[in-house]
């Protein structure tokens, strides 16, 4: 079987080499967008806009963007999208929805239904297949490509609601993988479709020594937890002991960075770290580059990009949009600041804000990273405290305390008349000095955040830290029905989920 690795590994490189014919990102853009009001213009929704006069016009891009309102998902789902769960054909996209991927709402919704088309499912094997293209860029062993890939998702059994079946979007596409990769997809079927999470965690422990992994899969804190329990449960001191052709990890959905140094000692040598920008609603992009901290978007694959500046024009105090914002293409906008992603899809999302929030790392190469959502940030007094300076002030309390912290949240409070920040820290280093993760998370703040930096000085008063074991952050996510590998703990606990969160704290207290 070498020889299939050496094949695979010698055809990416040799590819590589090859100069093609590339349209600008403006040209693939326009080109996505076309087709999608083409295709989808004698549905409900685009005969409602007018699709075919947009399509008409010289300046259709001026028109679509005047023509159709922004959307979140409640708005989707009130007026469109809740007539496709009840079996209605052709309301916002050609055909009659199969499957909906489920989603954990952290911000609009407790629950989520995301139309999954079968143009979306073709996309999202497209920007796979990209993928792997772009794997000639980094250092992987060619013996890697034919061993295992253990992809750590949602359960892939789908749940039959009449007319069309639900479950987590890693279960959808399980459902829809080609036959050829199922002898590399671990871990395997029959593991995967178990509903319980835990059951499947200690499934995979178990079979561990059985599979030859070459390629791991998966949101960092909970792949963080199943390499842990693997090493623990067969007595070896990392996981290349078990899988010594390790050699790439793919991740997604949360920044990597807090996980970096914790990670690393799971492992005996070192792999490739792969980023990936993937959500219920498709598949956006990946880490082209090694040693780029940027995510480069796919352009033409069924999927139109917009950003709209994250600010006070464009959005209210609770992070909602105002009317009429104004959007930009990826060709239009400039590097470090912050967007709104808005995407319209070929599954029947128009103008549709996602509600995560990028900048741009590179322009040129339209490369972004993730630097929070538009539901979670901090901003009482003015301090505008994004996600991404919140992991810049945990990497730099685990670097310069030595501890290990897998998970986070901050909540906002008055206070004496004034404002308050409160951290809940998920550690289990015994000992933990509260004051001194406290100092350090103001200072980094301070540092990286002028408008923080100010606030300290004036309505931000003061800043309180609590130590908590990392088995709380579980628990809470077990009481509430979101454990698992595609559920991720908020970073910010507002309104009622704050108070439901301080009430789970004391029944913690009380139980203890």
């Amino acid at each position: 079987m070498a020889i299939i690795g050496n094949l695979i590994s010698r055809s990416l490189r040799i590819r590589k080499k090859f100069t093609f014919k590339l349209g600008t990102p403006r040209q693939y853009q326009l080109q996505v967008l076309h087709r999608l009001l083409e295709k989808a213009k004698e549905t409900e929704f685009g005969r409602h806009y007018q699709f075919q006069d947009i399509l008409d016009s010289p300046n259709f891009i001026g028109q679509y963007r005047e023509k159709i309102p922004v959307h979140n998902y409640s708005k989707m789902h009130k007026e469109w999208w809740y007539r496709c769960l009840e079996g209605e054909a052709n309301v916002s996209w050609p055909e009659k929805i199969k499957y909906f991927a489920l989603s954990s709402g952290t911000s609009e919704s407790a629950s989520k239904h995301i139309p999954v088309t079968k143009a979306m499912l073709k996309t999202v094997k497209k920007v796979g297949v990209k993928q792997l293209y772009s794997m000639a860029n980094f250092n992987i062993p060619p013996r890697s490509f034919e061993k295992g890939i253990l992809m750590l998702g949602g359960t892939t059994s789908l749940f039959e609601k009449g007319d069309y079946y639900e479950g987590d979007m890693s279960g959808i596409q399980a459902k829809n993988i080609p036959k050829w990769f199922r002898r590399f997809y671990k871990p395997g079927g029959k593991i995967s479709r178990k509903p319980n999470w835990e059951q499947r965690i200690k499934l995979i422990v178990r079979k561990a020594r059985e599979w030859d992994v070459g390629t791991v899969c998966g949101v960092p804190a909970w792949v963080q937890i199943v390499l842990e329990e693997i090493i623990k449960y067969h007595g070896v001191k990392n996981i290349h002991e078990i899988w010594p052709n390790l050699a790439v990890y793919i991740h997604g959905g949360v920044s990597f960075e807090p996980y970096r140094d914790s990670f690393q000692k799971l492992l005996g040598k070192p792999i490739a770290f792969i980023e990936t920008y993937m959500a219920s609603e498709g598949s956006f992009g990946f880490q082209a580059r090694p040693g780029t901290r940027g995510i480069k978007l796919v352009l033409n694959a069924g999927i139109f990009f917009e950003f709209i500046p994250f600010n006070e024009e464009n959005f209210d105090g609770e992070g909602e949009v105002k009317p009429n914002p104004k959007s930009y293409m990826v060709n239009e906008v400039v590097e470090d600041v912050e967007y709104a992603v808005m995407l319209s899809t070929c599954a029947g999302a128009w103008r549709y804000l996602i509600g995560d929030v990028v900048k741009f790392t590179s322009v040129k190469e339209h490369e972004i990273v993730i630097v929070g959502r538009t539901k979670q940030f901090l901003s009482l007094c003015g301090e505008h405290m994004s996600i991404d300076n919140m992991n810049k002030a945990i990497d730099n309390v685990q670097k310069k305390m030595g501890i290990n912290i897998r998970e986070f949240t901050v909540a906002g409070f008055p206070y004496e008349n004034l404002f308050a920040h409160r951290w809940y820290i998920g550690t289990d280093t015994p000992g933990v000095d509260a004051e001194k993760v406290r100092e350090i998370i103001d200072q980094t703040l301070s540092e990286v955040n002028d408008d923080y930096a100010v606030e300290r000085s004036a309505a931000l008063k003061e800043v309180f830290v609590e130590i908590l074991p990392n088995d709380v952050f579980i628990d809470y996510l077990r009481c509430k029905g979101k454990e698992g590998a595609m559920n991720k703990f908020p970073r910010v606990m507002k309104g009622e989920k704050l108070k439901d969160w301080e009430n789970f704290l004391v029944g913690k207290t009380v139980k203890n």
